[in-house]
C-alpha cells in the first residue's frame, strides 16, 4: 500500500507538472498574440499616419482646384438656368441672295424674364413673327452659317423683340432647327 501511495503522489505530481506546463504554454501564447497585435497596430497606425499627411497634402491642392472647377461651374451653371420658354411656330423664309435660291427652315424659341411676359407676347405674337421673318430674309447664307454669325442672328432678333414689348424683356434667343438649303 505504501508503494501504491508512492505512484499515486507521483502520479499527482506528473499531472499537476503537465497541468501546470500547459498553463505556462497558453499563458506564452496569449502574451505572444498580444504583442503581436500590438506591434501590428502600431505598424497600421504609423504607415496609415503617413499615408494621411501625404493624403491631406494631395488633398489640399485637390481641394483648391475642386473649388476653383466648382466656381466656374456655378457661374456656368447660372448662365444654364433657363427661365420660362415661348415657343414660336416654325420659319421658312428665302435668304438675301444673288444667284442662287436659298432659304432657312428654322425653330426659335424664346426665353422670357417672367411668366407675366407670356400674355403680352401671346397678343403681339404676329408682330415678333413679322420681325423674326424681315431679319431671317434679309440675311445671306455666308453671314448666317457661321457660329459668330448665328450669335449675331440672336442678337439681333433679341434686341428687335424686346424693342416691341412693353413690359417683359427676351432674355435669349434659342435655335432649336436650323437648316439652309
Amino acid at each position: 500500500m505504501a508503494e501504491e501511495k508512492k505512484e499515486e503522489q507521483n502520479g499527482e505530481k506528473e499531472e499537476q507538472k503537465s497541468n501546470s506546463g500547459n498553463k505556462l504554454i497558453l499563458i506564452i501564447i496569449i502574451v505572444l498574440l498580444l504583442l503581436l497585435l500590438i506591434i501590428g497596430g502600431l505598424v497600421a497606425y504609423f504607415l496609415l499616419a503617413d499615408n494621411t499627411s501625404q493624403n491631406e497634402t494631395v488633398q489640399q491642392s485637390s481641394d483648391k482646384k475642386i473649388e476653383q472647377k466648382s466656381s466656374s461651374v456655378k457661374k456656368d451653371t447660372e448662365a444654364l438656368e433657363i427661365g420660362p420658354i415661348y415657343p414660336l411656330d416654325p420659319f421658312t423664309v428665302n435668304l438675301k441672295s444673288t444667284n442662287n435660291t436659298r432659304y432657312l427652315k428654322c425653330t426659335i424659341n424664346l426665353e422670357i424674364d417672367s411668366p407675366d411676359t407670356q400674355p403680352e407676347l401671346d397678343k403681339i405674337k404676329p408682330a415678333v413673327r413679322d420681325v423674326v421673318i424681315r431679319i431671317l430674309s434679309s440675311k445671306t447664307t455666308p453671314e448666317i452659317s457661321t457660329a459668330k454669325g448665328k450669335e449675331k442672328l440672336k442678337e439681333e432678333l433679341k434686341k428687335n423683340i424686346n424693342a416691341i414689348l412693353a413690359k417683359g424683356e427676351i432674355k435669349h434667343v434659342y435655335f432649336t432647327a436650323f437648316v439652309i438649303q
